[in-house]
């Protein structure tokens, strides 16, 4: 088994935050994004969408997409359990997972790639107003889930999960998109405090 990793970007972290919460290490083959390492020949022969991160089994089985690749780790390792536990649990991970992901990680993703210079060569074409208009959109999201935090603990409930993975991740990220955390918004300032201290964010 081995994961070919991409450093710093959302999708290959959120997959080695995953891991360590897990506590689980596995064989990993860096990639240098910046050096357009993704769109080698040593990636596209296994992800012809040259993206990171890409998970190779020992049966030469390969495994693409950073929550797909998540999953298949929950199911060798269901404890801790970050997909939820029980049917409800399930599905209230499932749907805050895809609440995040498109109606704030999609955006900040947006931001960055079609207004950050560093990427005019990844992003073709790249679409200033399209990035512009997303920002207020990442915020509007905010909004919404300051309003379920100041009931529960974590994205999901009462529990971490992959959905405050992926949130975090995406904070994170807000930076370098140019996006800044409104100051009113005191009950995603504590689960970001909260979340980003774990020991498994500087993964």
């Amino acid at each position: 088994m081995k994961l070919f990793d991409g450093g710093r970007a959302p999708n290959p972290r959120r997959v080695r935050i995953f891991l360590a919460e897990k506590g689980l290490s596995v064989p990993t083959e860096a990639v240098d994004m910046a050096k357009l390492g993704h769109r080698s020949e040593e990636i596209s022969s296994r992800n012809p969408l040259q993206r990171l991160p890409v998970l190779e089994l020992d049966d030469g089985t390969i495994l693409t997409e950073s929550v797909a690749i998540c999953r298949y780790f929950e199911e060798l390792h269901p404890e801790p359990a970050l997909f939820g536990t029980g049917a409800l649990g399930r599905a209230l991970v499932e749907m805050w997972n895809r609440r995040i992901e498109l109606g704030f990680y999609a955006c900040v993703a947006a931001a960055f790639r079609h207004t950050h210079p560093a990427m005019a060569e990844w992003e073709v074409p790249q679409i200033a107003e399209w990035g512009a208009a997303n920002r207020p959109k990442a915020l509007d999201f905010l909004a919404l889930l300051d309003q379920h935090l100041a009931d529960h603990r974590f994205a999901a409930g009462a529990d971490y999960s992959i959905a405050d993975i992926t949130g975090l991740v995406a904070m994170d990220f807000m930076k370098p998109a140019k996006i800044d955390l409104p100051d009113n918004l005191s009950n995603v300032a504590r689960w970001y405090a909260e979340t980003s201290a774990r020991p498994s964010a500087k993964a």
